[in-house]
């Protein structure tokens, strides 16, 4: 999986990896699953597409509600499928989409609050293979999992009578991948990086899209909650001069971006992460090195 943060240059690597290898990119981006939203939402472009196999984009209705569980269970297909034909490339920033694939989200029975606290002042102190080898027998089929979903294995096991993939099946789906992370993160030019992204956004036509969109899709359509679409339906109407809806979208993907940066530094768990600056003269050379040991 490539992950990081908004304009922090994901795509590119992926798509260099994945011409080179031959891989499926599965788009892990809630702003992409909706149909006619493209300038605004980078989408690749139509050359790249034909070049490189996307799953993940153009799957929605501007107006269809599209669940993270109903985005994972898409993806798992497409690993599945990737894994027979081509290798399976997660590229994407939308953090609770990651968690739905690899920590789906089930109705677990209630835990005493008691219990779970002496249980995990017993559980956190174990190394990450003594965890694994408490879940090898209480539910083996995530012991490959990080320590923060180790730990929720067992105690859901210990606590409630009932393992998590038991919970899983009863809902018709279970986690059977663990990721490989390559954290894309500029750090300092990330903000350049935004307020260039989103200039390109506006010379490619991104005013003429959402007048287009705002004369066919309903005001309050879930599609439009995409970073800088209502504030660029306000410079389509006249209600916002363009400079200004150019300042404001770029602090607010500027706040989007710090709080995926976040989100990346406390929830990737115990899987393996290779952080790489896109900036570093061998960012291609790291990226192909992760690619070879990681495939």
């Amino acid at each position: 999986m490539i992950c990081g943060p908004t304009a922090a240059g994901k795509s590119a690597i992926a798509a260099t990896l994945a011409l080179e290898y031959g891989a499926t990119i599965i788009s892990a981006d809630s702003r992409q699953i909706y149909r006619g939203f493209d300038i605004g939402t980078a989408k690749p472009g139509w050359n790249e597409r034909k070049a490189i196999r996307h799953e993940g984009i153009d799957v929605a209705e501007p107006a269809e509600r599209y669940s993270a569980s109903r985005w994972a269970s898409m993806a798992m297909a497409a690993i599945r499928e990737g894994d027979q034909e081509a290798a399976p490339l997660v590229v994407g920033g939308t953090g609770f989409y990651i968690r739905a694939l690899f920590d789906p989200l089930f109705e677990a029975p209630e835990i005493d609050a008691d219990r779970r606290k002496r249980l995990e002042w017993f559980l956190n102190p174990m190394s990450l293979p003594e965890l694994r080898r408490w879940c090898t027998a209480i539910d083996p089929l995530r012991a490959h999992l990080g320590r923060h979903q180790l730990v929720r294995s067992i105690e859901t096991a210990l606590l409630t009578g009932t393992r998590i993939t038991e919970l899983h099946a009863s809902r018709g789906r279970t986690t059977t991948v663990a990721p490989v992370y390559l954290l894309i993160d500029p750090a300092g030019s990330l903000p350049k990086r935004i307020e260039r992204r989103v200039d390109e956004m506006i010379d490619s036509g991104w005013v003429d899209e959402v007048r287009a969109l705002d004369a066919r899709v309903a005001e309050d359509a879930p599609a439009w909650k995409a970073s800088g679409y209502r504030v660029m339906r306000s410079v389509a109407r006249g209600e916002m001069d363009l400079s200004a809806a150019r300042e404001r979208i770029i602090i607010e993907t500027r706040q989007y971006a710090k709080r995926q940066r976040t989100w990346f530094r406390h929830q990737l768990g115990d899987a393996p992460v290779t952080r790489l600056d896109p900036d570093d003269p061998d960012a291609g050379a790291i990226a192909q090195r992760w690619w070879k040991e990681t495939s």
